[in-house]
């Protein structure tokens, strides 16, 4: 006998969807995100009160699980631990914060891992989290998966025949060009700057730019790293976050990849002085 054909979205709501001890119609109602322990935020443009909740879905001819939500990939803070050996000036004593949004030219930075001490900072790491872009829409899949699972649905979506793609090509050049831009602020003022993205994407982009001359195992001198995680299949079933390799390169290295040559420029005091005026208790960063 043929097994069923598992659902192509591959996690809702955080959980996997292969599992078959969760009471999913309360996971629907509750509609919350176990990485950010609150609503989730992406929700439906024709009913704002109800989230879409799918973290990651299944895409190409090997069905591989492909992430499409940036807060997925903050499963266990892990990516902030990972990222702890970069504050070069760090000393015990000193308090770990995690700051967000945070601009400079060029845009702003998703995340800062900062290191202070009595409300100045004295060390910080930029995080920049990228997933993959889709085109169309992965309600339908949603809706199947939920009729699947015996979960009651507000419309018959599931009988739509609109589709999803992975825009895998916009999302790799726009996050490219936007370390392009920050980059060399971080390197001017002796920082580090992180990019992290799945082992999709990063295979992906190693094969439409020129990544040869990334180094890999990352070297700690470098301003741009790139950490590469993958999703991990439990026992249970469910996925877990583990890192599966750390490239670093420089400004040039960045704008070699695109063929382009850097050009910002910004005061270090000017950073320190937007990350102080964002720290609180509530961004201190406590490991989960």
């Amino acid at each position: 006998m043929r097994d069923a054909p598992l659902s192509k979205v591959v996690e809702l709501f955080g959980h996997s969807a292969e599992s078959r001890r969760k009471d999913w119609s309360r996971v629907v109602r509750e509609q919350q995100c176990p990485f950010l322990a609150k609503t989730c935020y992406k929700v439906r443009k024709s009913d704002p009160g109800t989230s879409i909740g799918s973290c990651t879905v299944r895409y190409g001819k090997e069905q591989e699980a492909v992430v499409i939500c940036p807060t997925r990939l903050l499963e266990r803070r892990q990516i902030f631990t990972d990222c702890l050996h970069l504050l070069t000036t760090h000393e015990p004593g000193n308090e770990l914060h995690i700051v967000q949004e945070v601009s400079i030219p060029g845009g702003s930075v998703d995340h800062f891992l900062v290191s202070a001490r009595k409300g100045k900072v004295k060390d910080f790491v930029g995080i920049e989290v990228q997933t993959l872009d889709t085109t169309g829409t992965v309600w339908p899949e949603r809706q199947r998966l939920l009729k699947k699972l015996g979960v009651p649905r507000g419309d018959k979506e599931e009988l739509s025949t609109k589709s999803y793609g992975m825009n895998w090509k916009m999302t790799a050049k726009t996050i490219l060009v936007q370390m392009h831009h920050k980059i060399q602020t971080f390197e001017h003022v002796n920082k580090k700057l992180v990019l992290v993205l799945q082992d999709k994407l990063f295979g992906y982009m190693m094969n439409q730019f020129t990544f040869e001359h990334l180094k890999n195992p990352a070297i700690l001198g470098d301003a741009m790293h790139m950490h590469v995680y993958r999703l991990e299949k439990q026992p249970d079933r469910s996925f877990r976050l583990g890192m599966q390799s750390r490239v670093s390169t420089d400004a040039e290295g960045i704008a070699a990849c695109l063929g382009l040559q850097a050009e910002a420029r910004i005061e270090l005091a000017q950073i320190v002085a937007a990350l102080e005026a964002k720290l609180s208790p509530g961004t201190l960063f406590t490991p989960v």
